[in-house]
């Protein structure tokens, strides 16, 4: 299967990603656009600006896209996630959704599944201080809304997942039919 892990940051997707990894066998895992980009030049603001949300998104649908033939692939995000941090960016205004939703659309069709790990209360993962408490709520907010609520049909089925790591990794691992974890 080709499944992408989404989010805001500091949910874990990482984790889960490389404990999945682990388990399942002969999957390939892709690392999130940011990454991909950083190590190829590319020079990020800080804090991120809504031009280097457009660039991961489509980076990240080109990524879908070019991969499309390839199975058994876990992706740490998708095209939806730059949305979402689209959505909650202070400029969002100047982002041309209906533009872009084609091409996103297309590339999360390549997706077999799409494991959303969102927010959790209480907390699972202590934010640093110079962290944007704000932004990753609101991304989580707009993560929840595309992906539960589906507004823009992706077709993709969404498995959203929650508790401990051990869990979350059960929780997927359900889905695929590998039964338990044997994660410590």
């Amino acid at each position: 299967m080709r499944i992408a892990v989404t989010g805001s940051h500091r949910v874990g997707k990482s984790t889960l990603i490389d404990l999945l990894g682990e388990q399942l066998e002969g999957y390939r895992l892709v690392e999130e656009p940011y990454l991909l980009l950083e190590e190829d030049g590319y020079a990020f603001a800080s804090p991120p600006s809504l031009e280097d949300f457009v660039e991961q998104l489509r980076f990240s649908a080109e990524l879908l896209h070019d991969e499309k033939d390839s199975r058994d692939t876990l992706f740490d995000r998708c095209p939806v996630d730059f949305l979402g941090y689209l959505q909650a960016h202070e400029d969002a205004e100047a982002f041309d959704l209906e533009e872009w939703l084609p091409r996103v659309r297309s590339a999360v069709q390549t997706l077999d599944l799409i494991v959303f790990v969102p927010v959790e209360e209480p907390d699972r993962i202590r934010l640093r201080a110079r962290e944007d408490l704000h932004m990753r709520t609101a991304v989580d907010e707009a993560l929840s809304g595309l992906l539960n609520d589906d507004p823009h049909a992706w077709g993709v089925e969404v498995l959203a997942v929650q508790g401990s790591t051990n869990a979350r990794v059960k929780q997927v691992l359900e889905r695929l039919g590998r039964g338990t974890s044997s994660v410590a």
